[in-house]
């Protein structure tokens, strides 16, 4: 593991400054990209890559907007999105903290990628496209689960679409259960909500309340 230390003086530590590499640069070091990593990548999803969509439970969504970069997570067993066509993903809305970053960049910019994960496969999967917000009735009575109707729908039109290899996958040995940090390891939701607070939100109160409510406020 490597470790990095700061620079400290009277005033403590100094923000590390590192060199930056501009694009020629790049190209020298790294050199062209293996063929395969290039033909891979398509403007649709191919019955192979569709099925791994199908497969994945969970993916985070990257968006950018004038004032934010966001990257959320997103999930769901039995698949995370919905295949409209191989051209068009739709990802229902359901609950969450109402900050709405995703949908806000997603409505002043419509581009977005996504990455999908797969538990117990190394590969990954991954979508670059341009998005809307809809909230149209019909679409959003198509989505519902367990009696509950999404406020709104993001529709994803895939511009590209292609597996990741799988080295950093490999390379953190993801889904060994041997690695896998324990709970009473890190800090609690209620824990972290009262630092980030200064006491004035989470706390053991918080993560009393937490298992009830998210059950609750799945849909």
């Amino acid at each position: 593991m490597v470790r990095l230390s700061c620079r400290t003086g009277r005033k403590g530590a100094e923000p590390l400054k590192w060199q930056a590499v501009d694009s020629e640069t790049l190209n020298q070091i790294y050199g062209e990209p293996a063929p395969a990593s290039i033909v891979k990548e398509k403007d649709r999803l191919i019955p192979s890559y569709r099925r791994v969509v199908e497969a994945s439970p969970f993916f985070a969504i990257a968006s950018v907007g004038p004032d934010r970069l966001d990257c959320s997570p997103r999930g769901e067993r039995g698949g995370a999105v919905i295949i409209a066509d191989e051209r068009t993903l739709i990802i229902p809305d359901w609950r969450g903290n109402n900050r709405i970053d995703t949908l806000r960049n997603i409505v002043g910019d419509p581009r977005v990628a996504l990455l999908f994960l797969v538990p117990g496969s190394a590969t990954t999967f991954r979508v670059n496209g341009q998005a809307i917000v809809s909230c149209d009735p019909d679409l959003l009575d198509s989505l519902q689960q367990n009696g509950k109707t999404p406020r709104s729908a993001i529709v994803v039109s895939i511009q590209t679409a292609f597996f990741q290899c799988a080295r950093a996958v490999m390379r953190a040995d993801l889904w060994n259960p041997a690695h896998f940090s324990e709970a009473e390891t890190l800090p609690t939701a209620g824990q972290m909500l009262a630092e980030a607070s200064d006491e004035r939100e989470g706390g053991e109160a918080y993560d009393r309340a937490w298992p009830e409510r998210a059950a609750r406020t799945l849909f």
